[in-house]
């Protein structure tokens, strides 16, 4: 029998865990945890998954799409309205690199570099294409 998991959270490396928190608290409404400083930042939900960010010396951004230092890891949000996200997560600081999804998902890069994507309501029923 597998053994039952529950995701409880997913931590980013960055090189300013308070200014990555506050990207994502702009465009999540998820709230910063009390005990978040400029080593690790945390963004809780009210079911109990968080986002972390954790400082890390050095930091290299991934760079999207070519592959020169890897994508890590992406994200994936679902939204309403791909139009209405697409200008609340670029005046919030996001960036589009030149993959894109088209009209059922869309890619952007947090301030960070991390890639992810934002997959419209009406396609939430076919999995999003990995970015």
């Amino acid at each position: 029998m597998p053994l039952r998991m529950k995701l409880t959270a997913i931590t980013l490396d960055c090189a300013d865990p308070m200014e990555l928190a506050a990207f994502y608290q702009r465009v999540t409404g998820y709230d910063l945890h009390p005990e978040s400083d400029a080593d690790f930042a945390g963004l809780t939900r009210e079911d109990g998954i968080s986002i972390g960010f954790q400082r890390v010396d050095d930091y290299r951004a991934p760079h999207w799409p070519d592959q020169t230092v890897p994508q890590q890891l992406h994200l994936d949000f679902h939204v309403d309205d791909l139009a209405e996200a697409e200008a609340l997560l670029l005046e919030s600081g996001a960036a589009r690199p030149e993959q894109q999804g088209g009209e059922r998902w869309r890619v952007f890069t947090d301030p960070a570099g991390h890639p992810f994507c934002v997959v419209g309501a009406v396609a939430m029923d076919t999995p999003a294409a990995p970015a």
